[in-house]
């Protein structure tokens, strides 16, 4: 019985785990595409939009004058 209860478990795990894989391999590609899209529509180099999201938190915080 004690087997039984634990391929329950190990199969719970197992479903739930790879449904965290399945996001996050769906949120990379998306991630991917839209860089490969900003690239080649706009010519935008993916330094460019790393530059943009560590300079963001500074626009944030700065003093309003």
């Amino acid at each position: 019985m004690l087997f039984v209860y634990a391929l329950i478990i190990a199969w719970v795990v197992f479903t739930f785990l790879l449904k965290i894989i399945k996001t996050t391999v769906f949120n990379a590609l998306m991630i991917a595409g839209i860089i490969f899209l900003l690239q080649v529509g706009y010519g935008i180099k993916p330094q460019d939009i790393w530059n943009f999201i560590t300079q963001m938190p500074e626009q944030f915080f700065q003093p309003s004058r």
